[in-house]
């Protein structure tokens, strides 16, 4: 399997000598598994005239990027949804699939570390923040019935126990290392395990939907929300039920303690030895 690309493509707080806002491209590898090295991920990045923003230029820097990784990414993840149009067209030209999403863990570090360590020594730097990404947060969408699960369950794992993680029997599904988000060996990370019968269908439709997150959200009555793709949300299930409400909770406040990290499981049944679908997730700040 090919590897998977992580991009941005905007304005950074510093000015050219024309007073006008400097973009630049950033490109970055996806870990996709527990076991990958962080400082072995591939990085790309390139400022980017005013005068020159546009899908021909993004391109030839991706084309630049390919050439010095060697090998171009099966696929090329993006959280601007402002820039959909001039990212799709780059990577289309390219024959690369483009996709929105929130799943960009090594990319919002990589952001936040050049926001704080690399703009300001630049000329022209404009001391600000990160540039915000507004969400419209649309309401969360009703699963298809088809693929609701019979029962589910909160679980919790010890943050050492993911290093057997390459041995376990999984279908459908995706990781990361746990030193991204800097947690020690012996932190609880909280998860969901879905059971049912159709356990293959739910983890593949999962599988294409780049899951970023499951919430307990508290907004709009009190439910888990999955969160994928850039801006989409689906209802895994309605919380009434007191206890399963303070589980919830709990899920929610172990999250917190654990720098955001959480996983998903989907399996047919709670005897199963092997996951139809695992994905390990972190919470991710994109204001």
């Amino acid at each position: 399997m090919g590897s998977i690309w992580e991009i941005d493509f905007y304005s950074r707080p510093i000015l050219d000598e024309n007073q006008k806002k400097v973009w630049e491209v950033l490109v970055c590898q996806s870990p996709g598994d527990i076991r990958t090295k962080p400082e072995s991920l591939f990085r790309y990045a390139k400022y980017c005239p005013s005068t020159q923003v546009n899908s021909l230029w993004l391109r030839k820097a991706l084309e630049e990027a390919i050439d010095q990784a060697g090998k171009a990414p099966m696929k090329i993840r993006f959280f601007r949804r402002q820039m959909n149009n001039m990212i799709t067209k780059a990577c289309q030209d390219l024959g690369i699939p483009a996709q929105p999403s929130r799943r960009i863990l090594v990319l919002n570090q990589w952001l936040r570390q050049r926001m704080e360590e690399v703009y300001p020594q630049e000329p022209g730097y404009q001391e600000g923040t990160l540039p915000s990404v507004p969400l419209e947060n649309p309401l969360p969408q009703r699963l298809p019935d088809a693929l609701e699960g019979q029962q589910w369950v909160f679980v919790s794992l010890q943050a050492a126990e993911f290093a057997d993680m390459p041995h376990w029997e999984i279908g459908f599904g995706e990781a990361f290392p746990l030193e991204l988000a800097n947690i020690s060996p012996e932190t609880p990370i909280p998860g969901v395990l879905i059971f049912s019968p159709r356990a293959l269908p739910i983890a593949g439709w999962m599988s294409g939907l780049e899951l970023a997150s499951l919430n307990f959200d508290t907004k709009q009555g009190q439910r888990l929300v999955l969160e994928t793709g850039a801006t989409e949300s689906w209802i895994l299930a309605n919380i009434k039920n007191p206890q399963t409400l303070a589980q919830a909770q709990d899920y929610e406040q172990a999250k917190q303690k654990a720098n955001g990290v959480h996983f998903i499981g989907v399996q047919s049944d709670a005897q199963a030895d092997s996951f139809t679908g695992f994905w390990l997730l972190k919470d991710l700040n994109f204001a």
